[in-house]
């Protein structure tokens, strides 16, 4: 029995033997140290018995309201939560009576992706092991990364910090159980939770005092499509397509909207705040997808948004450079698809993008600096979402370009302060010409604008930057954040 099976043969038994006696039941995501969606509508849910009350008693409101259960024997109500942080509790009574204990009320935010988005402290150790074991050639410092990750662990004591982590499971069709369970921020809670999701969450909670809960539903070696809700993809004349003639060859699920069925959709209605997504690595190569990404993950998310019933901020990571063909040191599937990632931006409405070329590893698919990541998202929440913070966390994004006799000069958002971050001459431009083949370019700031030129080329119509796997660029803002990969031209890529 596969795996999408046996999780609806148990849901299944424990529905009809807890239906038999008429209880109430919620999911997994209503638990004990659960944290609720400050200062909203929030939605509690579950079965119930056919035509029986169900009615919420919450300890922070007077309020009670109820609901009479239909013939589905579904209900979910409504209820307002306040500011204050609590701790509250929560009865859900039916014919038999539920109580949470240790609710907090504060910010809830969802994190997804593969698996540097799952990337845990128990996963540094994991690695450490097999460097020094000699099972892997991963290249990083493992003494100095085991003592940071230890020192980490030791102060990981974060009661206002609430993790919640979702079981990995596929399914063919849209779920409503999942496994997971609530718990607090402890060292060794912290141990096996994504650390991007913790350095994100504890930087909010710090910066803003008020609670904050986690909810983690990634899976390593994962593309977008297994994200997204299949029909929405199959609806779409050119998504279809690539679904026909895409790479199988995955390193985890790969069929569309697996995870999204299983991992995605029984937390909905659940309140959030945001999303924080960390992807892609499993999408470069022409048949994943690294040219359709935007175009993916602007559908994945349009999918997400539609089921909940609101826009929610979306932020995301840009993937590092990382040498995927060890033979061939000018690849640029995933400069494409970092590309990619950046014009999703203008397709996903309220979305923010950091870019991570500068704490990647080159020779590791799974660089080891989260603490970056998890700020860098952390500082797009406090600034857009929060309005509590003027910090940009984003080098320059390209804005267009314009041809200057045999130059081009290239102008980008985020641009104050332009920079070497080196002191050195700009690296990694490239511009071509009529013939399309692109020379590496001299690349010179000024003001707020880049001015680049070959010798090559005498008459430029196009310019490219960063354009290979394991590009580490050093064009950077003001605040020494890097700038993203990025191509002017559209032309099919040889």
């Amino acid at each position: 029995m596969n795996n999408t099976r046996l999780f609806a043969a148990l849901c299944a038994a424990a529905l009809i033997s807890t239906q038999a006696i008429g209880n109430v039941i919620l999911p997994a995501i209503f638990s004990d140290h659960m944290v609720l969606q400050r200062n909203a509508e929030v939605t509690i849910w579950g079965h119930a018995l056919p035509y029986e009350t169900v009615t919420l008693e919450p300890g922070w409101s007077d309020a009670r309201p109820s609901q009479l259960v239909g013939r589905d024997g579904k209900f979910a109500i409504k209820i307002k939560t306040p500011d204050n942080k609590g701790p509250y509790s929560l009865t859900v009574k039916g014919w038999n009576s539920i109580t949470i204990s240790d609710i907090l009320i504060g910010e809830v935010w969802l994190c997804s992706g593969q698996s540097n988005m799952a990337f845990s402290a128990q996963w540094v150790y994991n690695f450490a092991n097999d460097v020094k074991e000699g099972r892997s050639k991963a290249t990083f410092d493992v003494d100095k990364e085991l003592a940071f990750i230890e020192r980490e662990l030791a102060a990981a004591d974060h009661p206002e910090l609430r993790f919640f982590t979702v079981g990995s499971v596929t399914a063919d069709t849209p779920q409503q159980a999942l496994y997971g369970e609530w718990v607090v921020c402890t060292p060794e809670t912290m141990k096996q939770f994504s650390l991007v999701g913790y350095f994100f969450g504890r930087r909010l909670q710090e910066e803003m005092d008020v609670p904050v809960g986690l909810i983690n539903s990634s899976w390593g070696g994962t593309p977008a499509d297994v994200w997204t809700p299949a029909p929405l993809m199959q609806g779409d004349r050119v998504l279809g397509e690539f679904l026909k003639i895409r790479d199988k060859e995955t390193w985890g699920p790969n069929a569309p909207g697996v995870l999204y069925n299983a991992m995605i959709h029984p937390l909905i209605p659940f309140r959030i705040a945001g999303v924080i997504w960390n992807q892609g690595e499993e999408n470069v190569g022409a048949n994943r997808g690294d040219e359709l990404y935007a175009r993916m993950l602007a559908t994945m998310v349009r999918g997400w948004r539609s089921a909940w019933g609101y826009d929610f901020p979306f932020l995301y990571v840009q993937i590092p450079p990382y040498r995927y063909d060890a033979g061939n040191l000018a690849a640029f599937r995933a400069a494409q698809l970092r590309d990619q990632q950046r014009r999703a931006l203008d397709l996903i409405p309220d979305s923010e993008m950091i870019v991570t070329s500068d704490v990647g590893n080159i020779e590791d698919i799974h660089p080891m600096d989260k603490l970056s990541v998890g700020e860098r998202l952390a500082t797009w929440a406090l600034n857009r979402v929060y309005n509590v913070s003027d910090e940009i966390p984003c080098g320059p994004l390209y804005e267009g370009m314009s041809v200057e006799g045999g130059a081009i000069r290239v102008s980008f958002i985020y641009a104050d302060g332009l920079q070497a971050l080196d002191g050195k001459p700009l690296t990694d431009f490239q511009i071509a010409g009529e013939d399309r083949v692109f020379h590496p370019a001299t690349a010179i700031i000024d003001g707020e604008t880049v001015l680049v030129s070959s010798p090559e080329v005498k008459q430029p119509l196009a310019v490219r930057f960063a354009w290979t796997d394991i590009a580490t660029p050093n064009l950077c803002g003001g605040s020494g954040l890097p700038a993203s990969s990025f191509r002017s031209d559209d032309w099919p890529l040889q």
